[in-house]
């Protein structure tokens, strides 16, 4: 999935797809990479759009439950 970069203080990236309905966040000061599984094109692009990334991802985002897996790291 290819990831877009985001202006956010922690996120460095984000990809979408929305046919699998799959979410993939880069962090910043870890590099690390989660997938997140049957997120509505909806939720998406609420997230998107939200001024601050970072707190729309620790206080609405992760409230929703979506199943995740953490991928690894970037190089």
């Amino acid at each position: 999935m290819k990831r877009e970069p985001v202006e956010s203080s922690s996120i460095a990236s984000v990809g979408y797809d929305p046919t699998w309905k799959m979410l993939e966040i880069e962090f910043k000061d870890t590099r690390e990479v989660y997938l997140y599984f049957e997120v509505p094109q909806s939720e998406y692009e609420a997230f998107m759009s939200a001024p601050s990334k970072g707190t729309y991802l620790n206080q609405q985002f992760k409230k929703a439950g979506y199943r995740f897996e953490r991928i690894g790291k970037t190089k």
